[in-house]
């Protein structure tokens, strides 16, 4: 059973990647970046959860956290077209 979700985890990484490199907009594929993300963060700690290693699932917590993170940060860079004080100004 668990295989049959490390496969469906691999399918959907798959379309998911399909999906960033034929978005029509950018932030349909920032979503599928953050599904890619998301698939990936799961499919780790199944394979730790097969392989017996739950040291691995330290890891897929800290590569969830990150990816929240760095899709927020994308999101922020093309909404105000900067981080800093300059993108704040342009509100």
């Amino acid at each position: 059973m668990i295989l049959i979700a490390a496969a469906a985890l691999i399918l959907t990484i798959a379309l998911a990647i399909l999906r960033v490199s034929l978005g029509p907009r950018v932030f349909d594929r920032i979503q599928a970046a953050n599904t890619i993300g998301t698939c990936a963060m799961t499919l780790l700690a199944v394979m730790s959860f097969l392989n017996g290693r739950p040291e691995f699932l330290d890891l897929a917590l800290l590569y969830g956290l990150l990816n929240v993170i760095g899709t927020i940060a994308v999101l922020k860079f093309f909404r105000y077209g900067g981080f800093g004080e300059a993108a704040e100004r342009t509100r």
